[in-house]
């Protein structure tokens, strides 16, 4: 409850976390496959102005350790940050070390970090939500070593930055593949948490659900939790039973694809190309490229130019992506797709642009106005096309 609260005041950086892993479901036993879309070539993240505490060293030197909150074999989120190690690893030759399935509570993540911090580490990636303030305590209690959250909002001016990505560009591609293949116009979402960051994703994959099937309904159920198989293959089932022939996922989990194929029905993953896990389903895949953004960070540590940032990453510089389309999706829907990709990352268009209402019918953004980003990051709100309650 303390992470919901945080993330739905926030007003920045989103709880985008993440999961922890049941091994012995079959929905996600399996080694994730590989993303099918490249990642883009490491964009500088940081500013020039040395850290006073760091001297520069070759990257080699530099130990990077990755507080996870679930196992890397869950196929989701903790495997796409998993990867994004080994990426960075082998891009600047740093040692990294990882630790899997630490709690959201500051005694837990603290004991780990402090850990690491004896054994030498010089930069902590904490990937959960929960993790945001056990890091800010540490980043002042330890002013030598680099600390780095995923999803999080607060930093300090010397060694606590904040990283995430734009997964609502990709989300939004993924439902336009959704409204083309749904034929009963009703698509599941199986959701976890009523925050900002779901809320935002669920809106712009309804967006672009009805930018090409304009009467489709997009039906909300929350599962509150990150990754629990049983209770996603549940919810899944349960939005199939009442209507839907597509489902959809804010979730780390394979059960909603797995309990899709066993419908007969279709499916949009997330985190990482899941398509192994219900080939017969699955149409794409919003997906996380971390590895760019750590490895940028690892070499700004190195070369002693690392300054806290708040980095909210997109399309164009490769942290968030689509994956391949299913062979079946239309071939003037995939050229949609491409076209609306190029825009985003161009920067041509974006999203969250009007007009823009929500389920009551209110104009919540206007024609030709794009919503800014602080508004994006408090979303609470759904829009036109979603069945369900953005509060519960």
């Amino acid at each position: 409850m303390t992470r919901l609260a945080a993330a739905l005041f926030g007003v920045a950086l989103l709880a985008g976390a993440c999961s922890s892993d049941d091994e012995a479901d079959a929905a996600a036993t399996s080694a994730a496959p590989a993303p099918t879309t490249e990642a883009a070539e490491p964009e500088p993240a940081v500013e020039d102005d040395a850290m006073d505490a760091m001297d520069e060293v070759s990257a080699a030197d530099i130990t990077a350790a990755f507080v996870l909150v679930g196992p890397v074999g869950d196929a989701g989120w903790n495997w796409a940050h998993d990867q994004g190690r080994l990426f960075a690893e082998s891009q600047t030759g740093a040692n990294t070390l990882f630790v899997e399935n630490v709690p959201e509570t500051p005694e837990a993540f603290k004991e780990v970090a402090i850990d690491f911090i004896e054994n030498g580490a010089d930069i902590i990636f904490g990937t959960s939500f929960g993790y945001m303030d056990p890091m800010l305590e540490l980043a002042a209690e330890y002013p030598d070593v680099v600390f780095e959250h995923a999803s999080g909002y607060k930093m300090n001016d010397t060694n606590f930055g904040n990283f995430f990505g734009r997964m609502y560009q990709p989300r939004y591609l993924s439902g336009m593949a959704a409204g083309a293949m749904t034929e009963s116009g009703q698509i599941g979402y199986v959701a976890a948490f009523p925050i900002p960051e779901v809320i935002r994703g669920i809106n712009a994959f309804t967006l672009g659900v009805r930018e090409i099937n304009p009467n489709a309904e997009v039906h909300v159920n929350w599962t509150f939790t990150w990754f629990d198989p049983a209770v996603e293959g549940d919810t899944a089932s349960a939005l199939l039973e009442a209507g839907a022939d597509v489902i959809a996922m804010h979730q780390d989990s394979t059960a909603a694809g797995v309990a899709a194929q066993g419908a007969g029905a279709r499916w949009v993953a997330y985190n990482s190309d899941m398509r192994d896990f219900a080939p017969e389903a699955f149409i794409t895949a919003p997906v996380w490229h971390w590895g760019p953004r750590y490895a940028a960070t690892i070499e700004a540590v190195a070369a002693g130019t690392y300054t806290p940032d708040a980095y909210w990453g997109g399309m164009d510089d490769g942290i968030v992506q689509l994956a391949e389309l299913s062979a079946d999706v239309p071939g003037d829907i995939a050229d949609r797709i491409d076209e609306t990709a190029e825009l985003i990352r161009t920067g041509a268009w974006d999203v969250f642009t009007g007009p823009i209402s929500d389920q009551d019918g209110t104009e919540r953004v206007a024609a030709g106005e794009t919503m800014e980003d602080g508004p994006m990051l408090g979303m609470d709100w759904f829009v036109e096309g979603v069945v369900g309650d953005a509060g519960a």
